[in-house]
């Protein structure tokens, strides 16, 4: 618990917010502000980045999210029972989310999925100013249903989602799915109340824009990290997670 502490406290100093909010604009939620076109942490309400005063920067709150408790019967990426979980609630319409996928979490697979340390659990938080991105997660839900979640997920994020419902079917026949299951699955809403649950854990999680993760050992507390973060603010966080 302490290494976690110290990991947070020091990367108190380094995260920015960035990410997709009801604005569609960079929102420096409590207790960050925004400088310029970032976030920075101001623990002391004093409109001043912690960063500029100097000194030991505020002692981070402990890990207090029950990983368990944030788990439904998403699809999961990696060992089932890796030591260390990542639950990230996405919008496959938002740019951040898709930076997220295309700058670091190919990393996050190479070095703690691939190996059996760490598992992803995807859930879906498509915000409404996002015309796609209902539709987008429910497709990829339809595809899980054929076995081929994170094969249509990837796709979603690769090529977009501009094509809406016309586009996620032939996202589909490219996948080889069973079209007419596809097809009625998505015309249907099937899976709209499975997202609906997604956004609801998300939201009692503190989830207010995307992407938006938490992360820690799958048997115990996570913290929260909002936004498309580097590689390295993931990395910290999973080591100290995986010593516990």
């Amino acid at each position: 618990m302490k290494k976690i502490l110290f990991v947070v406290t020091l990367l108190a100093a380094v995260i920015f917010i960035a990410g997709c909010t009801g604005g569609g604009n960079l929102v420096c939620n409590d207790p960050y502000i925004q400088v310029g076109s970032e976030c920075c942490l101001d623990q002391n309400s004093n409109k001043v980045c912690d960063s500029d005063e100097g000194g030991a920067a505020p002692e981070a709150p402990a890990p207090t999210l029950d990983v368990k408790s944030l788990l439904d019967d998403d699809a999961v990426k990696g060992d089932k029972n890796a030591p260390v979980t990542i639950v990230e609630w996405s919008d496959y319409e938002c740019p951040f989310c898709e930076r997220f996928y295309s700058d670091t979490l190919a990393q996050i697979d190479n070095e703690y999925i691939k190996t059996g340390k760490v598992k992803l659990v995807y859930r879906d938080f498509p915000l409404s100013f996002h015309p796609q991105a209902q539709k987008a997660a429910e497709a990829a839900e339809c595809a899980g249903d054929q076995g081929k979640y994170y094969e249509m997920h990837n796709l979603l994020f690769e090529k977009g989602v501009t094509g809406g419902v016309a586009g996620f079917k032939a996202f589909a026949k490219e996948l080889k799915l069973d079209s007419v299951k596809f097809d009625k699955c998505l015309d249907d809403g099937t899976h709209a109340s499975e997202i609906s649950s997604d956004m609801a854990d998300g939201a009692a999680a503190g989830i207010q824009g995307t992407p938006g993760f938490v992360i820690g050992p799958s048997d115990g507390k996570g913290i929260a990290i909002s936004g498309a973060q580097p590689f390295a603010v993931f990395k910290q966080v999973i080591d100290a997670a995986l010593a516990e």
